[in-house]
């Protein structure tokens, strides 16, 4: 009888091994509950998870997240830790990995190769049983090359999804998905090596599955992506979120300028500049490459000043930007630095220390439009007309035929130029080219300027089409009917300048330019008594001409 019970009590624990692998007591530690919140702390979603990192890093699935401003795990102990940052998610596998702000916390071991087709496997729940739901491998399917999505023969309990499925080592191979039915014979999982790969890069920042959810993201790793980070984030958060952003970044980042850089940014653009000045001179004394903190901090001295002069700080002005430049340049001399010094001195109308500095780096590896259309003005502003076409001569030179719309720009310029120095003829060549590359953005006012530049150059024709143009565009506008009236008085078309002269009437009968030239327009075709009528209705409504006509035609 001893016997028999002696080998039932065997088979039990027999029974009771198989049921209970020896790893559930260590594993059923790395297990929680999560539950997160809206933004009026009213619960939204609960599901279970595992930590698989010893500083509060873990994975569940995503959907919880979705709307969530934030959200706690409760371990097995009851003890409660809050989300407090997000690591990852996909949406399309339904996958979070996140930070909780336990000090420590117990990681399951994740298998570091795919499960083999009908290889047992046990469902680890939230507070185990004291029986493991088990099941066996019958597919797995790889995706992004490393990964394995699993189906699993096993009826997955209600209120599993989102817990981990072990091998029999106790190694974590997959994340339970929600099941497509509740009576469904088979159950599946997402590679836990995937769930443990997910990260935060540059560009998650605009990330449409993170931005679903409220909760802080963290910051890459790698610095080069963190600042890629706060690069976007200037657009992409509010003033609150950024601030904390740039908090954390200095936190992980003590020792990068850039987060002390964009912080004085931000304080300038607040008008805080003594905290900007301290954040600058910090970037300054941690930086490795000094010279580009100080050609930052004169750019932002620089921008404060010629955008808000009226907010006066004692300790920046224009001079302080110049010799932060020049400090640049003293321990790196790139004509970078030399062409800050000469944007700053052409703010300070020392136009010709400006010209002398751009006159050595037109040559450099800076040499471009840009750079030949910031020298020109500076030849402007000394009434230079021969300096100032030479050097936009130069700017439109740097593209060649036929023209992409990047030149457009510059070849306006130098029609305005050419206008200013009397070159009517070659104006309307730059205009023309301008037309052709702008099209379809071209407006009244250009036809309106480029029919001045015709007529300016003799090129009447062209002008009156071009007046024809811009008032077909602004139809409404009395000017351009006084131009076109004016224009064909000078070429002797009476008929129709009568004609225009009525419309500009019409259209602004209390203005005396329509008066004005009809009153001409009658006189010169003989129509002396209808002219002069005319004329001194122009004079009536304050028309300085009017009178000499009036005087002239009245005999």
């Amino acid at each position: 009888m001893k016997r028999l019970y002696l080998f039932i009590s065997v088979l039990l624990w027999a029974v009771a091994s198989m049921a209970q692998p020896s790893w559930v007591k260590k594993a059923t530690k790395s297990v929680f509950m999560l539950k997160t919140f809206d933004d009026k702390g009213s619960l939204l979603a609960s599901s279970c998870g595992f930590f698989t990192g010893s500083q509060g890093e873990a994975v569940s699935s995503f959907t919880p997240f979705k709307g969530a401003a934030s959200a706690v795990v409760i371990d097995v102990q009851g003890n409660e830790f809050p989300v407090a940052c997000m690591l990852g998610a996909n949406d399309t596998y339904d996958v979070a990995r996140f930070r909780v702000t336990a000090k420590k916390t117990v990681p399951l071991t994740i298998a570091a190769t795919n499960a083999a087709t009908d290889a047992p496997v046990w469902l680890l729940p939230y507070r185990e049983t004291k029986s493991l739901p088990q099941g066996t491998i019958r597919k797995a399917e790889n995706f992004r090359q490393d990964y394995a999505y699993y189906t699993i023969a096993l009826n997955m309990p209600e209120g599993y999804a989102s817990c981990p499925l072990l091998n029999e080592a106790g190694e974590v191979v997959g994340l339970m998905q929600q099941p497509y039915r509740q009576d469904d014979t088979l159950s599946y999982a997402v590679s836990a090596r995937f769930a443990d790969s997910l990260a935060i890069n540059g560009l998650s920042i605009n990330d449409q599955t993170l931005r679903s959810t409220s909760i802080k993201k963290d910051l890459p790793k790698e610095l080069d992506q963190a600042v890629l980070t706060l690069y976007l984030a200037q657009v992409s958060l509010d003033s609150v979120a950024f601030s904390q952003l740039l908090a954390d970044f200095i936190a992980r980042f003590p020792n990068a300028p850039d987060g002390y850089t964009y912080r004085a940014e931000k304080a300038t653009a607040g008008k805080h500049f003594a905290e900007a000045a301290r954040d600058m001179e910090q970037a300054i004394r941690v930086a490795d490459r000094k010279d580009e903190a100080h050609f930052t901090y004169s750019k932002l001295i620089y921008q404060k000043e010629i955008y808000m002069p009226n907010d006066a700080y004692d300790g920046w002005s224009l001079d302080k930007a110049l010799e932060e430049a020049r400090e640049a340049e003293r321990i790196n001399p790139l004509p970078l630095y030399r062409q800050q010094q000469a944007i700053i001195l052409y703010a300070q109308k020392k136009y010709a220390e400006a010209s002398d500095i751009y006159a050595t780096i037109t040559g450099s590896e800076l040499r471009s439009a840009g750079l030949f259309y910031e020298a020109s003005r500076c030849k402007a502003a000394q009434n230079d007309t021969v300096g100032r076409l030479a050097l936009l001569d130069s700017c439109v030179a740097m593209f060649s035929k036929p023209y992409l719309k990047e030149a457009a720009p510059y070849l306006m310029v130098r029609a305005q130029a050419l206008l200013d120095a009397g070159k009517f003829r070659l104006a309307t060549t730059d205009l023309n080219e301008y037309e052709k590359l702008m099209q379809t953005t071209v407006n009244a006012n250009f036809y309106y300027l480029r029919f001045q530049t015709e007529v300016g150059g003799r090129l009447y024709q062209q002008a009156l089409n071009d007046i024809d143009q811009a008032i077909k565009m602004m139809p409404e506008y009395d000017l351009y009917y006084a131009e076109k009236a004016s224009l064909q008085v000078r070429v002797g078309l009476y008929d129709e300048a009568i004609a225009t002269a009525n419309e500009c009437i019409r259209i602004a009968p209390e203005y005396s330019d329509g008066y004005l030239f009809l009153g001409i327009a009658q006189c010169l075709k003989g129509q002396k008594t209808e002219g002069v009528k005319n004329l001194q209705r122009a004079k009536e409504l304050g028309d300085p001409q009017a009178n000499s006509l009036i005087e002239k035609y009245s005999h």
